[in-house]
């Protein structure tokens, strides 16, 4: 494989994805699609979809079975081990698409929910590819819209006051290190609905799941008003797809 595209694809919904990815994908002879499990299966559906209406060129799909995590490290005082569990499931990830690369000949592409650049690994594990030096090739970036943008359009809202910075975090952080003083805070990769564990009367709370999907379903208000909604209604839903995806905007100060 002489050139890879990294194509961000958008949150979810397929008119998201833009002109310039459309190009992209239209260069791509082979796509490579990381699996995880039957549960998520709606994620490669959503993919399928978008090339069928967009690839118009012959290609074919390769998909590849992410290799399992340790997620059994603790969250707080233990950044240390959780980079290592990280970067060891990156180099199980990097393995696979070395070999999966090694046997194609052409064009590649990945394609990438949201965009490559905002929580998420693909391009770390390419560089680890490229740093083993087994095989050389040259990849272009394509942006994508991401679940951050599809928040704030499904919200109808800007992410920050005037003249006022935004914090992008995880829920695990969240947890360990409270709201950032003076700060609208983004949270993403959120499982354990750390809103909940944020003292306060003064936050509110912009909530959204499957965001750019059929399913989307958005939920907004004082956070202590709406915060047990928040929790049933993501377990019902998780317990029917088997996955969730969702992100969410606290402000104190409403």
């Amino acid at each position: 494989m002489r050139k890879l595209y990294v194509i961000g694809i958008g949150a979810g919904d397929p008119d998201q994805v833009t002109v310039q990815a459309i190009k992209a994908m239209r260069q791509v002879n082979v796509f490579f699609v990381i699996g995880k499990g039957a549960e998520k299966q709606e994620l490669v559906d959503v993919r399928a979809t978008i090339l069928a209406e967009h690839a118009t060129q012959p290609h074919t799909i390769v998909e590849i079975t992410d290799p399992p995590r340790d997620r059994s490290v603790p969250g707080r005082g233990a950044d240390a081990a959780y980079q290592g569990a990280v970067a060891d499931w990156h180099e199980a990830r990097a393995e696979l698409l070395e070999r999966a690369f090694t046997e194609t000949d052409g064009v590649g592409g990945i394609l990438v929910w949201g965009d490559p650049s905002l929580y998420d690994s693909t391009l770390r594990i390419v560089e680890r590819v490229l740093q083993r030096a087994r095989i050389r090739f040259d990849y272009e970036v394509i942006p994508g819209i991401t679940s951050v943008q599809a928040l704030a359009a499904a919200h109808r809202m800007v992410l920050h006051e005037i003249g006022e910075p935004l914090h992008i975090t995880t829920g695990r952080k969240l947890r360990d290190d409270g709201l950032a003083p003076g700060q609208s805070t983004l949270v993403m990769l959120d499982a354990d609905c750390s809103f909940t564990q944020i003292p306060g009367d003064d936050i509110h709370i912009w909530w959204g799941a499957y965001l750019g999907m059929p399913d989307e379903l958005i939920i907004e208000g004082p956070l202590r008003a709406v915060e047990d909604e928040i929790v049933r209604r993501r377990a019902a839903l998780r317990a029917v797809k088997g996955w969730i995806m969702d992100t969410y905007l606290l402000r104190r100060g409403l």
